[in-house]
């Protein structure tokens, strides 16, 4: 090694040495001159493999796709913005810190019935008039049908079969198979074979028999079970309904009151009430009722946001808020609106959350002395509702809103020009008798 470095330095003086400049003797020319020894090959040296030559290429390849960094731009600055206010909403969500959404996301906590702006929906039946909460409906109806059977019980399994039944076209083809059964008896009353259907018969098996309320309507129009020997077998049986006689004439009746019958539907009760003027009237506190959706599937939503949040890089324009907006209204079915008249009273009612804001103008004008002057509502936003076609969810009334009772402009200039006085009351007298206290 010594003898490496030596060599080296010999070599870099005699390219260093200027034009007839005399080099130094190194020491080994001023040693005394020994037979040199043989020098050992030199072993050489091995170029890298084709492994090798193909990783390094790779590297340096990727060295130069290295995108170089570049200054944020304003659009990076409005995103970045956009991902704090995103991650904001969804902490405050999470904390319950926000008032919007406290209201809008009571299944997430305990109900206390003595906070609720309305202990529940409540749907009213027609047959008895018995008002009970939204999920005693279905029952309520059953009930109801089964009494009204005692008094009309064809009246009464038309309705079973229209209403208990939620495959409405299985309903269509099993109404229109009894119908075709009636028929031919009607047409062909002399045959006997008309007036016997087999139970075992596939038709009826797969069309009738699913339904129910059938059977009930075939004994209400005079139709009776029987056993009977089938022909050329011994001792086989099969099942019939059989019509009896002297109930022939009223088949054509009958058929028509099926055709014509429609669902028996619970109707949705307002649960109008009256308050006195208060601070409260734009704090809601809303029960389950309230909402498709189930408190857990609620829970599931929040942190599905929560995690959209974390990956939402983009820009979100106006109309993508506002159709994001309306995908969260889809989740409510009711809304709770309250009416503020000048008087400061507070009208309360009910509504289906798809319901036409015609339904909302009619509500109000009900209640009022004068139902025959015009006025207007006003949106939490102080806009007018005047598209009376669009839906209460469409113009952001859902799941509950405050809203502004106005008599119409040009009314009331009149009324003042023709030296009326001011109306001191808004609603029906009836109503202010049971005005309640807001709490």
């Amino acid at each position: 090694m010594k003898k490496f470095f030596q060599d080296i330095k010999a070599e870099l003086q005699f390219k260093g040495a200027g034009p007839g400049q005399k080099l130094s003797e190194s020491p080994r020319e001023r040693a005394p001159k020994e037979k040199p020894k043989a020098d050992p090959p030199p072993k050489c040296r091995q170029g890298p493999t084709n492994e090798a030559q193909m990783a390094a290429a790779a590297a340096l390849a990727r060295l130069e796709q290295k995108p170089k960094p570049r200054p944020p731009s304003s659009q990076d600055a409005i995103r970045n913005q956009v991902k704090k206010e995103l991650m904001a909403e969804a902490a405050a969500s999470d904390k319950g810190a926000s008032v919007d959404q406290k209201n809008s996301l009571p299944a997430l906590q305990e109900e206390d019935p003595s906070m609720l702006s309305v202990s529940g929906v409540y749907f009213t039946c027609p047959l008895t008039g018995a008002t009970v909460r939204k999920d005693k409906r279905e029952a309520q109806i059953k009930k109801a049908i089964l009494e009204h059977a005692a008094q009309d019980p064809v009246a009464a399994a038309v309705m079973e079969i229209h209403t208990c039944n939620r495959d409405r076209e299985k309903v269509k083809l099993g109404v229109e198979t009894i119908a075709k059964y009636l028929d031919n008896i009607h047409l062909h009353p002399e045959e006997e074979k008309y007036r016997k259907i087999k139970l075992q018969n596939k038709v009826f098996q797969e069309r009738i028999h699913c339904l129910e309320g059938t059977h009930k309507f075939f004994q209400a129009v005079g139709f009776e079970k029987a056993t009977l020997s089938v022909p050329g077998q011994e001792e086989a049986t099969e099942d019939f309904y059989v019509l009896k006689e002297g109930k022939l004439g009223d088949l054509k009746e009958h058929k028509e009151k099926l055709l014509s019958g429609e669902p028996l539907r619970a109707q949705l009760d307002r649960q109008l009430r009256v308050f006195k003027p208060s601070p409260q009237a734009s704090r809601f506190e809303l029960p389950s009722d309230f909402f498709s959706i189930t408190a857990e599937e609620l829970k599931r939503e929040q942190r599905l946001r929560t995690e959209a949040v974390e990956k939402a890089s983009m820009l979100r324009t106006k109309a993508m808020r506002e159709k994001e907006e309306q995908r969260e209204l889809r989740k409510y079915n009711y809304a709770l609106l309250r009416i503020r008249f000048p008087d400061g009273y507070i009208l309360q009612g009910t509504f289906y959350a798809r319901e036409p804001i015609s339904a909302l103008y009619q509500f109000v004008r009900e209640t009022l002395q004068n139902n025959w002057l015009p006025f207007e509502l006003l949106a939490p936003g102080g806009h007018k509702l005047t598209d009376e076609s669009m839906a209460l969810n469409e113009c952001g009334l859902v799941p509950s809103a405050l809203l502004t009772f106005v008599w119409d402009a040009d009314v009331m200039a009149d009324i003042k020009a023709s030296g009326g006085e001011r109306m001191e009351s808004v609603l029906k007298p009836d109503l202010l008798l049971a005005v309640q206290t807001l709490s």
